[in-house]
């Protein structure tokens, strides 16, 4: 059998969970001749599966003690079979499995993370990906950046690029004057500088941010002093709701420092937005020449680069049109069919 690790079933479905969850959601229930079994620990599934799928409930513990004793332990007790391991550090010890790893932040910037999380990732990860047959990424800019940090063959490392979810459309909405952009409480987000940007334009536009306006802006620089009635905190969306912000802003904006892959500004093309992105890290190789590009650091880049994409109209329109045609190139089932062709390989 192949097992999966399906504790992401339990967690709240963010970035890397999704990747998993649209996955999944696709795997054949047999790869070769080998039975796909999704092995979760006794807890809350907060994520259904649309299919028929084996799913087994194993162990008494939760959280990285389920992942580090019990699963390895079920693995041994049924004959070690190849594990595939979406999200987190996956069994530090198990040597039969594939992990996916979606970029370095930890390592290289570990002052964005808390100190346990951090200090658990540098000191596991490089043994979790030295035990792995091998390893998944989602983008050439992470296997280099693999491949130089941690001396790994680039034969060990594979590249499968995620892909909007099929949701996120355009539903021909009327386009208003906001400039849109979703972003978490975290540095790497950069949205200080967004608004310190947005705060020095002379226009009529919105900024509008997906996300909750908090105390804990004070940890990223961000004052009371700094708001206005033109920037809007929509706090937490659905997906129906984000789709709908998508639709209905001419301009998104993703400023993020440091990215794996950066899926946000595909979901904003496939829903008919103009998009303005950040030139760090995997976000040139992913966007190509579908986006107008800034300096993150220069808070002079990017509030440069806002005022001259809503001045003309017609790089808008160019925008609006080379982003769709960016999105198509990103498939879930794409993704799919080359995991499972690993995983053949693999079995």
């Amino acid at each position: 059998m192949i097992v999966i690790n399906a504790r992401f079933l339990t967690q709240r479905l963010t970035g890397v969970q999704r990747v998993a969850f649209e996955i999944c959601n696709r795997i054949q229930n047999q790869i070769g001749n080998k039975k796909v079994i999704f092995v979760a620990p006794n807890d809350e599934i907060l994520n259904h599966l649309d299919g028929d799928f084996n799913i087994v409930f194993t162990g008494k513990r939760k959280g990285q003690l389920w992942e580090q004793i019990d699963l390895p332990l079920y693995l041994k007790k049924n004959g070690n079979p190849l594990l595939i391991n979406f999200v987190g550090i996956g069994p530090v010890f198990y040597k039969n499995k594939l992990i996916f790893l979606y970029d370095l932040a930890f390592k290289h910037h570990p002052e964005w993370f808390s100190f346990a999380f951090q200090k658990s990732y540098n000191l596991l990860i490089p043994k979790s990906i030295k035990n792995s047959r091998r390893i998944v990424t989602d983008s050439n800019y992470v296997k280099s950046d693999i491949i130089e940090t941690y001396k790994i063959s680039e034969n060990k490392i594979d590249v499968i690029y995620p892909a909007p979810s099929l949701q996120f459309v355009n539903k021909g909405l009327k386009k208003e004057k906001i400039i849109l952009t979703v972003s978490s409480i975290d540095p790497r987000k950069n949205l200080k500088r967004i608004i310190e940007a947005f705060n020095g334009i002379d226009s009529d536009y919105k900024l509008k941010i997906v996300g909750a306006k908090n105390k804990t802006f004070s940890n990223i620089g961000i004052d009371d002093k700094q708001l206005n009635e033109n920037i809007i905190f929509t706090g937490y969306l659905t997906d129906e709701e984000l789709i709908d912000a998508y639709n209905t802003a001419e301009i998104f904006i993703y400023a993020s420092v440091f990215e794996g892959f950066g899926i946000p500004p595909l979901e904003a093309q496939a829903c008919g937005s103009a998009c303005i992105v950040s030139n760090a890290t995997s976000l040139p190789e992913v966007y190509e020449e579908s986006v107008e590009y800034f300096d993150p650091h220069s808070v002079e880049s990017m509030r440069n680069k806002i005022e001259e994409v809503i001045n003309n109209k017609d790089k808008i329109e160019q925008l609006k049109k080379l982003g769709l045609e960016n999105s198509k190139r990103f498939s879930w089932d794409t993704a799919t069919t080359e995991l499972e062709s690993i995983i053949k390989e693999l079995i």
